[in-house]
């Protein structure tokens, strides 16, 4: 598929607040997961050593994980984009239907449905992870049974991060019109159209 000769080749899909912001969350997610694998294991662990270096480096990349969000919402592009992620309609339950049948129509605006699911998921996961990273980081905000079910809620959750994130990279590597569109911020209006179909740049949220 070749965009008509009469239209634009490429559209702006990301600002610069979009793009880094995805970027700093990916790296401090990165160091994250990478961490949390150095400390729990083992083969890993024997590799790298210095525990309480591994530790620290874990500690402050999962507290500072909201950081770049925090920032980017002095961006309007950045507040746009969220309330893009943030508004389901009737459209994102058709592409839901046909995502599980794996046929039909996936109609979409700027994010498809399975994108603000994700995106909704992953917050929610980063504040319960931050939130019960506190309770073991900081032993005496609370008591030894709150602290025990803090460690096993953060690290079965860890788990289903990294499979969910492992999905999330999966994904992308197979739709490099996608990676260029946060790379660079722009993509091929051909690809907008047929995957976007919705979406009309300067639009509100769909």
């Amino acid at each position: 598929m070749h965009p008509p000769s009469d239209l634009p080749p490429r559209v702006r899909r990301f600002g610069r607040a979009e793009r880094w912001v995805h970027r700093l969350t990916a790296a401090l997610m990165g160091v994250c997961v990478v961490s949390a694998g150095c400390l729990y294991l083992p083969p890993l662990a024997e590799l790298v050593g210095r525990r309480h270096l591994v530790v620290t480096v874990h500690e402050w990349s999962g507290l500072l994980l909201p950081l770049p969000l925090l920032v980017g919402l002095a961006s309007r592009a950045f507040r746009t984009d969220l309330r893009f992620l943030n508004r389901f309609g009737p459209h994102d339950r058709v592409w839901l239907r046909s995502a599980l049948r794996r046929r039909g129509p996936r109609p979409a605006g700027k994010f498809n449905a399975g994108q603000k699911l994700y995106a909704a998921w992953l917050a929610g996961a980063v504040l319960v992870m931050l939130g019960t990273g506190l309770l073991m980081w900081f032993t005496g905000l609370a008591p030894l049974a709150v602290r025990t079910g803090a460690t096993f809620v953060h690290d079965w959750l860890a788990l289903a991060v990294g499979i969910v994130l492992a999905g999330h990279i999966g994904k992308a590597l197979g739709d490099p019109e996608a990676r260029r569109g946060l790379r660079t911020g722009y993509v091929a209006r051909w690809w907008a159209e047929h995957e976007h179909p919705l979406w009309r740049p300067g639009d509100g949220p769909r």
